[in-house]
């Protein structure tokens, strides 16, 4: 195993100069233990440590997202005898799938670093879902990565119905790599297999039941993970995954990050990257008679003439005005919560300087020369 099979590449090289002077070691982590991490080693054949982080990475993170993540490559200082190897820096990262945290969070929460891919699971039953596929791709597209969506469990399903959902998936998004595939089945792992080359790191994602770990055991040749039958209500199966975790995948070179399933799919996003995910849309607007047409009543709406004539989907509106709002109203959350954190910092430095010993200190840095 080499460096390069870990998705090593020339920027982490270089921005890795000054921390090999210092003796510390590049890793991959690959496991996220709330107090601990899991990390990679490219020596010894890919050697799995238990390590710790900093105190300085921990208080220079901004906010819990700058914190190290799954798929982080990191400087490491070794432990000796009895003790604990420290995570000393973390690498800037290339690419991060990321949402809002979920609840009435205004935070955003980590998926996954430094990925090539995300692989969305979901089925042509009960879990599919155009609108929530539209949430996928506007966060994938953020990210940078490519995005696959494998339309699982076909054999629970009629063709003409499995077939209908990735045409209406390839419909959102036509740059998507769709694929009909089955666990039980083995059909549709070519295609999927090919996405795994050296160096590429590949995301998993979806709701939970929908067959990811059934594919994952597939691609890792042996039972990795525990998997349950069906529950013949929900539709929905049963697995063990609880944590993200990166696995190396020798059988076919790159790296898979497996993760829980996803029951919110909350935006984290910016205007931009939402309307290039909604061209159409956007293209059809402009044949608007006013340019600030709200697409509801409005007289001489291209877009509503296109519901009523039937050539655009009147959901594919109401998914893009939702997460729209979601997004503005995110960007309202962090901007009060920015003003709490100011004010907070401005009353804490006014604490300080009431205080003699600080304001000497204050006043001696603000006049140096006296």
């Amino acid at each position: 195993m080499t460096l390069e099979d870990l998705g090593w590449n020339a920027a982490f090289e270089s921005e890795f100069a000054p921390y090999y002077a210092k003796g510390w070691k590049p890793a991959r982590l690959i496991r996220d233990n709330r107090i601990t991490y899991g990390a990679l080693l490219a020596e010894g054949g890919g050697q799995e440590l238990e390590v710790t982080m900093s105190g300085k990475v921990y208080h220079d993170a901004e906010t819990d997202a700058d914190l190290p993540a799954v798929g982080d490559w990191v400087a490491l200082e070794l432990g000796g005898d009895g003790e604990e190897t420290v995570i000393q820096a973390r690498l800037t990262r290339q690419s991060c799938f990321s949402r809002r945290a979920a609840g009435h969070s205004a935070e955003e929460q980590v998926i996954a670093a430094n990925i090539n891919m995300v692989v969305v699971v979901t089925d042509a039953g009960q879990d599919f879902n155009p609108r929530r596929m539209e949430r996928y791709f506007t966060l994938i597209s953020r990210s940078g990565s490519q995005a696959v969506v494998l339309v699982n469990k076909s054999d629970l399903f009629p063709d003409a119905q499995n077939q209908e959902a990735a045409r209406a998936i390839r419909a959102l998004n036509p740059d998507a790599q769709v694929y009909v595939t089955s666990a039980i089945q083995k059909s549709g792992l070519t295609e999927l297999k090919s996405c795994f080359k050296r160096g590429v790191t590949v995301a998993f994602v979806g709701s939970s039941g929908v067959g990811k770990s059934a594919l994952i055991n597939l691609l890792l040749g042996d039972e990795w993970q525990w998997t349950d039958t069906v529950n013949e209500v929900t539709g929905k199966g049963r697995h063990t995954t609880t944590a993200r975790e990166l696995l190396f995948l020798p059988r076919f070179g790159g790296m898979l990050i497996d993760n829980p399933g996803i029951r919110e799919v909350q935006m984290w996003t910016d205007e931009k990257t939402l309307r290039e995910g909604f061209a159409d849309l956007e293209q059809l607007a402009k044949e608007c008679k006013y340019d600030d047409c709200k697409h509801r009543s409005d007289a001489g709406c291209a877009i509503r003439q296109g519901m009523e004539n039937g050539s655009f989907d009147s959901g594919r509106l109401e998914g893009f005005l939702k997460l729209d709002a979601e997004i503005e109203s995110l960007r309202s959350r962090r901007k009060k919560r920015q003003i709490t954190i100011d004010r907070r910092a401005k009353r804490d430095e006014r604490t300080k300087v009431r205080n003699p010993s600080d304001r000497k200190e204050l006043q001696a840095q603000l006049n140096p020369r006296a």
